[in-house]
């Protein structure tokens, strides 16, 4: 039943796609790509990818959609069709679609034991994890501690992403921007109003739950940095941003990317001034799995305020920007 499910959804990844690529109606194509979103997610619960699955359903059909439709405000309704290059553009597709799903032939069954990723470090994660850890999260694990090197470089390409967007989008709101300063939001739209009011406070709840609930369920930094910064962006939404301004200022946001990074990076240099390799938490307290755990709560948190502060300050960043008349 499952598997039939599975088809089902992946035969509707692909008409998604395909309205996706005809489309010339760009408001039209950023809703089939936030469908397309929650298609994935729903893949990635199939395949027991919880974690991923929360990330792509908060940012992918969540935050992603709301920063999209405001850089349509910046630009025509309508994509400008160009005709050139589309016969070798669909050779180019079609060999490279040919060429994978040639290639999946040789993939192993879905779930098998005897597959390669399960012969090689996974076994070595499950067996220490409660040793080292003491908790039951894998995934947690994996990317706050046994891979936490590459974790403190995805905070800073975070980190990277939001300057870079602050450089070219980064301007003092004007009048006749798209949320402008006496801007109502959704506020005379009587049913946005009663939803959105009832759903944030549960958002925002739900995102300081998966934060600090990773090490014992899917969740972690990411996801709930992103959760939150969903609810904020809600409340942006329906009483204009002037009113979310208010209510988290922009130097408490920019705070908040600065201050998550700083905030993992630092963790690692205490580590090795009381005696420890760079981000190698048990030496943080007496007790080794102790000092793992809080190293690993103190990270996190400086994952979710980056990611956190990031969306919202390019979410702000993008509904500034005048509207094209």
């Amino acid at each position: 039943m499952i598997i039939i499910f599975a088809l089902f959804l992946l035969s509707l990844l692909v008409i998604t796609a395909l309205a996706i690529v005809q489309t010339t109606n760009l408001f039209v194509a950023v809703m089939l790509t936030s469908i397309f979103s929650l298609l994935m997610a729903a893949n990635f619960f199939i395949l027991d990818a919880a974690d991923v699955a929360l990330t792509e359903a908060a940012v992918g059909a969540g935050i992603t959609t709301v920063v999209f439709l405001s850089a349509l405000g910046l630009t025509t309704a309508r994509e400008k069709v160009v005709k050139t290059g589309q016969r070798l553009a669909f050779i180019v597709v079609a060999v490279l679609a040919t060429l994978i799903i040639y290639a999946t032939f040789e993939k192993p069954r879905l779930g098998d034991p005897d597959a390669p990723v399960h012969q090689h470090v996974a076994p070595w994660y499950l067996e220490k994890t409660p040793e080292y850890m003491g908790f039951p999260n894998v995934v947690t694990a994996v990317l706050a501690s046994f891979r936490g090197y590459d974790t403190l470089g995805e905070v800073f390409v975070v980190f990277a992403a939001c300057i870079g967007v602050l450089f070219i989008l980064g301007v003092k709101p004007k009048e006749g921007s798209m949320y402008d300063a006496n801007a109502s939001g959704l506020r005379h739209h009587l049913i946005p109003q009663v939803v959105g009011r009832l759903l944030i406070p549960f958002i925002v709840l739900f995102g300081l739950y998966v934060q600090f609930h990773g090490e014992y369920g899917p969740g972690g930094g990411f996801q709930a940095g992103a959760l939150i910064a969903s609810g904020i962006i809600l409340y942006a939404l329906l009483e204009g941003e002037a009113a979310a301004l208010r209510a988290v200022p922009e130097s408490v946001l920019m705070g908040l990317v600065i201050g998550g990074a700083c905030l993992y990076g630092s963790v690692g240099i205490v580590c090795m001034f009381m005696g420890g390799n760079f981000l190698e938490y048990s030496v943080l307290l007496s007790n080794p799995v102790s000092g793992q755990q809080f190293g690993i709560i103190l990270i996190e948190a400086g994952v979710g305020m980056a990611v956190c502060g990031a969306l919202l300050r390019i979410f702000h960043a993008f509904a500034s920007r005048p509207v094209l008349t």
